[in-house]
């Protein structure tokens, strides 16, 4: 039975509701043609929390007053800062405060932990990806077996959608694990497939992977503070992820990673730097590595403060909010816009083109497991113009090749407002 209804009344009430409403104010909007816009790329890029510039301004002020004392007399001393965000961050991706480091961009960050987790051999080599993986994970995976001197081409096994659909069924990557399982040495799986919104299984794939003698990595980018990770209950060996989107620390800004603490005193090969070195003898600046026992000991350089500032002022978010409780509002968000999507539908009727969401529904099969915030949606018979106009009418969405339309209702800042409003802009445009 259908609980909702496609009018503003009902989405206002549906906010006065909300117990997460008030954490919209927390955040600035854009403006788009002489209106606050509908925000709907928080997958691509979270919007910016108010107390940002305050959290920066700090650092900078240190920066004027102490110069380079800063490193140990700033109000956050920056010699230490990255470990001010460890425990905040292992809780976003499930894992201890020793398991998490924030460091670099998203994709250094990949490179670096398959240094130590992709050791092909003669016999084991293979390594098993989505299809449509974000082009950074495709670019880092066909470079690193290059550089190992294998051929990307039969050497990296890509796991599409069967032919008529648009996710990628679980059964066929436990699959393709089992029939290459002599020959694999990596598992990489994004957590949510960029594209479609598909939340993948990480629990069960990490299973799989490790049944066959594998590795197991995955790139959390689209679901770093979009869905529920337990990275060390799942005992994952490594992943990686940006701040950028969901985690709305800015552009670029400092990446995490993860690194189970099973590995952390094993003799893992990696590429070295001096951050990494065991913190009471690292000023000593002598010869021979000494990695730090924790996920620091993968770190390369001294902390950017100004973008972990950033990240740090984003994080106390979550932490008044509860990652919990926006996973739960993320649930009704996206459900009310599968029921206004398809309200849309109803009225257009068959003659005006179909939206069609590809991302994973309430109804979908178990196999396809689930999503996050993301709806990934096909206007049949509009293509891109369709994005444009959007746009014209203040709805920020985000285009992608060759004929999707994604949008992301962020449980932080996003309102049921917005999503009726998205309707009703549809509805005009396609009318």
């Amino acid at each position: 039975m259908n609980i909702f209804n496609n009018n503003i009344d009902f989405a206002k009430q549906l906010d006065a509701n909300d117990s997460l409403q008030s954490f919209r104010d927390k955040f600035y909007f854009p403006h788009l043609h002489g209106r606050q816009a509908v925000y709907f790329t928080g997958n691509s890029l979270g919007l910016q929390p108010k107390s940002t510039q305050d959290a920066i301004l700090t650092e900078l002020e240190d920066w004027a007053n102490y110069g380079v004392e800063g490193h140990f007399h700033a109000r956050n001393p920056w010699y230490s800062y990255h470990e001010l965000l460890n425990q905040s961050a292992a809780r976003i991706v499930g894992a201890e405060p020793s398991e998490v480091v924030m460091m670099n961009q998203l994709t250094v960050n990949l490179h670096l932990l398959m240094v130590s987790f992709y050791r092909p051999t003669k016999q084991r080599y293979k390594i098993i990806c989505e299809a449509k993986a974000f082009p950074s994970d495709q670019y880092a995976i066909e470079s690193q077996v290059k550089w190992h001197g294998f051929d990307p081409e039969s050497a990296i096994i890509e796991i599409s959608p069967r032919a008529g659909e648009h996710c990628i069924s679980h059964e066929d990557i436990y699959t393709a694990i089992q029939e290459n399982k002599d020959e694999l040495a990596l598992v990489l799986f994004g957590g949510v497939n960029y594209y479609s919104g598909q939340v993948f299984d990480m629990q069960t794939i990490t299973e799989k992977a490790h049944d066959a003698g594998a590795c197991i990595g995955f790139d959390l980018a689209h679901a770093a503070g979009n869905i529920n990770i337990l990275l060390h209950d799942w005992q994952v060996d490594f992943a990686c992820w940006c701040s950028y989107k969901y985690l709305n620390s800015g552009p670029g800004s400092v990446a995490g990673a993860f690194v189970h603490e099973k590995h952390h005193k094993e003799h893992l090969p990696r590429l070295a730097g001096w951050w990494g070195h065991d913190k009471s003898t690292r000023f000593k600046m002598e010869k021979g590595f000494n990695p730090i026992p924790t996920a620091e000991g993968w770190q390369l350089s001294n902390a950017p403060i100004f973008s972990m500032a950033a990240h740090k002022a984003s994080l106390a978010i979550f932490e008044e909010a509860g990652l919990e409780n926006l996973i739960a509002k993320s649930k009704v968000l996206k459900a009310f816009t599968e029921f206004i999507v398809a309200d849309v539908n109803a009225q257009l009727g068959k003659d005006k083109g179909t939206l069609e969401i590809i991302t994973p529904m309430n109804d979908r099969p178990a196999d396809y497991f689930g999503s996050g915030c993301q709806v990934s949606i096909i206007a049949h018979g509009y293509g891109k113009k369709l994005f444009e106009d959007l746009l014209l009418n203040s709805v920020i969405a985000d285009w992608r090749e060759p004929n999707v339309i994604r949008i992301a209702p962020v449980p932080l800042y996003n309102s049921f407002e917005d999503i009726y409003l998205f309707g009703e802009v549809l509805l005009k445009i396609m009318k």
